[in-house]
């Protein structure tokens, strides 16, 4: 068979017959699995109008570990998101590989695996994303099969979702990923089955099996016996459950590593009071094989073991711990209050069994609830604004500093006798939000279930209440920062331009996302007379205040020779800059408009060249004489050239940060704007500037200002 019909082969498997929704994406999830070799499979939706990208399949590794990645916003530094977002297969080919690239991820997941991520898109839509695991021992490269099968997916999913949303019935994930059965290609009969099962109870030692959620599926006598457990105790229990001994990150940490990286591990542990075993954890595509001897002597490392009380209903502490140090991790990279509140949530309720969360935070003598997930709006409508004087568990958490649990609402009615049950909720904690001693808020978790809180769930609650209010105080000073720079530099800028017969004009100016630093890119359009204006576009060298400050003052300082030809105009402003010697160099593009002769007059300091419609609808980048930046030399001259300006013209000015990405030339990234300016000719400058910067901004991310200036001269008299 040839390659080309191999492809339409696994085409057709991607065309539904019937059903709708997520039912339609198993076979195409199963078979790129199958034929790229992968251990692990997950299919990412992107609902329309959404930025967070929803797991929607998952295969081949249980879901309380994935759990932390089920949503995954756009914006963050994930494979997955990435790989959306740049339109792109992103490849990440080892463990040393992923900490350096993806830190937040590979600190919680230290183990030995490669990953791919791919978009899954049609036209200009994106509509989810595609990740794949493999085992460590995976070649350092993706091949050209496996390649070609992510491609098929991906093209063809697409595809169907496409189909899927036209005839009014898209495809969405569900409130929680749909997780497939490992692909069995042979089953055994009974017979075979009980062969198994006596083969194993001969073998020296125990052995038990555990599923892909981490269940005991399957366990000897001599393994019960080991472990000191009747077997009806053990099936269908978490090991960490049905022996509290094994309530360890230790073994946590064996059993994920065992998972994710395909290959055996081991450990030592003590049953109590002084028996060593010794586990040793086998696993494949269906679970973990674990085989249990007795260990001769205890680990030199030894120290003395804790035994934990735990109970089916409750988190182990091992998952507890993992799931904190995720949102530690996490939320060093949020920014703003907004990211803090819609991060917290998609994290702490999967990994806690919570139902419904709320955030609140005092402000001028009242409580205000500032995000929540698993509430309706008009529920805490009711309760935001509640006066600090109110008789609530939230406001006596604020003001007291100290928690509150109520395994039931027997137990909350007894503390609070006027309360009334309004969420439908049966347990819930009420947790302070404290900051160097100061309680700044607090945070409700609820559960549609009464929830005995034991004394380590109390403590991991506490502390990550705690880690919030961190985040919520950090995030408040940035927000602050951010608002008072932005402030500042907007000052600086015009606030409209002004009307000149004979122009339509638009300016666009977008900071960058990064961080609360300032730029000194600027834009300025002056009116000289009736016929006679002009126009200046510059960025100031740097990120800061001195930046902007300096921006300030070479807009005073065009301002104050406009009229002069442009040569002129720039070398005045240099000597200025040079004798105030700020240590920051400047770009520029200076341009007069004669509209009475339908001509213009340009010089540039080192700044990018501008791009010219004509009338004809062609395009043109505008090759100027150079000149130096401003701030360098003294005695530096700036040559002026002509160009004509007949009624249909259109003269875009940018600055850097709308061309330039990384590893992108920067002329061709101007020549391709030219390109996609010429296919809009006629358009007003408003909708021209909306499409440049949409256009520059969809094919890469920036990562500095853009200042757009955008002028069409129209026919006058």
């Amino acid at each position: 068979m040839s390659s080309r019909e191999g492809e339409n082969v696994r085409e057709a498997a991607f065309t539904p017959e019937a059903g709708s929704g997520l039912e339609l994406l198993e076979p195409a999830l199963v078979r790129v699995v199958q034929e790229t070799g992968a251990s692990v499979g997950a299919v990412y939706l992107l609902p329309s109008g959404e930025t967070v990208l929803r797991m929607a399949l998952l295969t081949g590794i249980p879901l309380q570990i994935v759990a932390p990645w089920a949503e995954v916003r756009l914006a963050a530094q994930i494979p997955v998101a990435d790989a959306v977002r740049e339109r792109r297969v992103v490849w990440v080919g080892s463990s040393e590989e992923m900490a350096r690239r993806y830190p937040r991820p590979a600190l919680v997941l230290p183990y030995h695996f490669a990953a791919a991520a791919a978009p899954v898109t049609t036209g200009d839509t994106d509509r989810g994303g595609l990740v794949l695991l493999w085992p460590g021992s995976h070649p350092p490269e993706l091949s050209q099969g496996e390649r070609d099968a992510i491609g098929v997916f991906c093209r063809h999913t697409g595809l169907l979702l496409q189909r899927a949303a036209d005839s009014g019935r898209p495809v969405l994930p569900g409130a929680e990923p749909r997780v497939l059965p490992p692909h069995r290609s042979y089953a055994p009969c009974p017979g075979e089955a009980m062969a198994a099962v006596d083969f194993a109870e001969r073998l020296p030692g125990g052995c038990c099996a555990l599923d892909l959620e981490g269940r005991i599926s399957f366990v000897t006598t001599a393994a019960a016996e080991l472990v000191g457990a009747d077997i009806p105790d053990l099936l269908g229990a978490l090991p960490s459950q049905a022996l509290p001994w094994l309530d360890d990150p230790v073994f946590e940490d064996c059993y994920r590593s065992a998972v994710f990286s395909r290959q055996t591990a081991s450990f030592t542990a003590r049953r109590p009071p002084d028996r060593w075993l010794s586990f040793q954890l086998h696993p494949n595509a269906s679970g973990v094989s674990v085989r249990i001897t007795p260990a001769p002597t205890a680990p030199a490392e030894d120290t003395p073991d804790t035994q934990l009380a735990a109970s089916p209903a409750t988190p182990s502490r091992a998952r507890e711990l993992y799931h904190l140090l995720h949102l530690a991790a996490m939320l060093t990279e949020a920014v703003g209050v907004q990211d803090v509140v819609d991060r917290v949530p998609r994290q702490i309720m999967p990994a806690f069994g919570v139902q419904a969360l709320a955030l609140m935070t005092a402000q001028e003598g009242r409580l205000q609830i500032i995000g929540h997930r698993g509430y309706t709006t008009e529920l805490m409508d009711r309760f935001d604004l509640a006066p600090l004087t109110s008789h609530t568990p939230a406001v006596r958490v604020l003001a007291t500093g100290v928690p509150a649990f109520f395994a039931t609402f027997a137990d909350l009615k007894r503390a609070y006798p006027p309360a009334v049950l309004q969420d439908g909720m049966a347990a819930w904690a009420f947790l302070p939000l404290t900051v160097s001693g100061r309680t700044v808020g607090s945070m409700v978790l609820a559960y549609d279930r009464p929830h005995s809180f034991t004394t380590e769930e109390r403590a991991i609650l506490t502390s990550i209440a705690g880690l919030v209010a961190q985040a919520l105080e950090r995030a408040r000073l940035y927000d602050a920062q951010y608002q008072l720079a932005h402030s500042l530099q907007a000052a600086l800028l015009p606030h409209d331009l002004p009307p000149i017969p004979g122009l339509d004009l638009a300016a666009r100016y977008l900071p960058t996302t990064h961080g609360v630093n300032i730029g000194g890119d600027f834009y300025d359009l002056i009116r000289l007379d009736e016929t006679n204006a002009a126009a200046a576009i510059g960025d100031v060298q740097g990120h800061n205040v001195n930046a902007a400050a300096l921006m300030g003052q070479v807009r005073t300082a065009v301002h104050a020779t406009a009229g002069a030809s442009p040569g002129d105009v720039l070398a005045r402003t240099n000597r200025l800059l040079t004798d105030l010697d700020p240590g920051l160099f400047t770009s520029c593009l200076y341009i007069h408009l004669d509209l009475a002769h339908q001509r213009a007059r340009l010089a540039t300091a080192g700044h990018p060249p501008p791009l010219l419609l004509h009338p004809d609808g062609h395009t043109e980048v505008l090759d100027l004489p150079p000149g130096l930046v401003l701030g360098i030399d003294p005695t530096a001259d700036y040559e002026t050239a002509e160009i004509p300006l007949p009624p249909g013209t259109v003269l875009a000015l940018y600055t850097d940060g709308l061309v330039e990405t990384s590893g992108v030339d920067i002329e061709d990234a101007i020549a391709d704007l030219a390109e996609h300016l010429a296919r809009a000719p006629g358009e007003t400058a408003e909708t021209l500037a909306d499409n440049l910067v949409h256009y520059a901004t969809q094919c890469a991310p920036r990562n500095d200002d853009i200042a757009l200036l955008v002028i069409n001269v129209q026919q006058t008299g």
